[in-house]
């Protein structure tokens, strides 16, 4: 289901713009649809018709997004196993200070080599409601005054979808379009399309290496746009908004932790409205990549943050949980396709 869809469907049941934008914000807040007001009733308010329609509607909606496990973390955070309709599993994340990380495509086509989720390919995309859906999911956990397109999936590859949640949740969900924020690995369409939008997000670039070789190499599937052009477009944006752009810059030992690297990022981000969020790799022990020392880690914020590059360390939300996006719904797959195996051999 489309949010163009759920509107449709409202005003079939003979709902006028009002009903439904208080139908839209009673699901936002993962309320019953039929929520009333501290002055009025449902059924002062509501056609028959339209409360009779309902809970049909609300079923469905319920359907979007459903829980199949919760995952709590000790920094505060909880990891989500969300099921939608047809069965295919999404992550989101509570985090910290009303916060909530939604996924915006089952797999991704990135195949950025150090994620979980660039392993499993591009299953398929999400509606604009099945992303919403999650935040009224998230809701009915705790306050969500932020949510950031960081979850599973590329926003670019989704990208009316994408915007047509986040102006609902600008809107009708009482988000701030600065707490709305859109993460991506660069796509000339995302610098295209979101300076004219009427809920203008805060933009994340997945920045990694100021090596154009080495950026391709890791991201082997995003768009080729140099990492000295990607901070201009960056830029550009964030002056447009007036509001900074976020580098994520995911920490790999012995690959994107060098001096070279830092004086690079000194280079591209002076005089810059920017953000530098390094982000140490929640690496396992087999893995093919490691997150550098703790040590290593505080020189290079210190040596950046002094010279002018305004630098934070930015851990994964909820890392003693599989806390590397994609990581749950890998596990969850792996136990029903096991199972799955078992019957068969039966």
């Amino acid at each position: 289901m489309q949010l163009t869809e759920l509107n449709q469907r409202l005003a079939d049941l003979g709902a006028k713009p009002q009903h439904i934008g208080r139908i839209t914000r009673a699901w936002l807040q993962g309320k019953p649809l039929d929520t009333g007001t501290k002055h009025q009733k449902t059924e002062n308010f509501l056609p028959l018709t339209v409360r009779e329609g309902l809970p049909a509607i609300a079923s469905e909606l319920d359907a979007l997004a459903r829980l199949r496990s919760e995952h709590p973390g000790v920094d505060g955070s909880a990891r989500l196993l969300v099921e939608l309709a047809d069965k295919q599993m999404v992550e989101s994340v509570l985090l910290p200070r009303d916060g909530l990380c939604i996924s915006s495509q089952v797999g991704c086509a990135v195949a950025c080599v150090f994620c979980m989720t660039g392993k499993s390919g591009l299953l398929r995309q999400l509606s604009s409601a099945e992303m919403v859906a999650q935040v009224a999911l998230g809701r009915r956990f705790r306050p969500v005054k932020k949510v950031v397109f960081m979850g599973m999936g590329e926003p670019a590859h989704n990208l009316d979808n994408v915007l047509e949640a986040i102006d609902l949740l600008g809107t009708e969900g009482g988000i701030g379009q600065r707490n709305l924020v859109f993460s991506t690995v660069g796509d000339p369409r995302v610098f295209e399309r979101l300076p004219k939008q009427r809920v203008r997000p805060a933009l994340a670039l997945s920045l990694h290496t100021t090596d154009a070789e080495l950026r391709q190499r890791l991201l082997p599937k995003a768009p080729r746009i140099d990492p000295e052009e990607l901070v201009e477009l960056g830029e550009a944006y964030a002056r447009t908004i007036d509001y900074p752009i976020q580098y994520q810059w995911t920490l790999l030992k012995g690959i994107n932790d060098s001096q070279e690297e830092m004086d690079n990022i000194l280079r591209l981000f002076k005089g810059k409205f920017a953000v530098l969020n390094l982000i140490p790799y929640n690496s396992l022990e087999a893995d093919d990549y490691q997150r550098p020392d703790g040590e290593r880690i505080v020189e290079m914020v210190r040596y950046l943050h002094s010279r002018g590059v305004l630098t934070k360390v930015r851990n994964s939300a909820g890392q003693d949980v599989d806390g590397g996006c994609g990581q749950l719904r890998a596990r969850a797959v792996d136990v029903v396709n096991t199972s799955r195996l078992h019957r068969k051999r039966g």
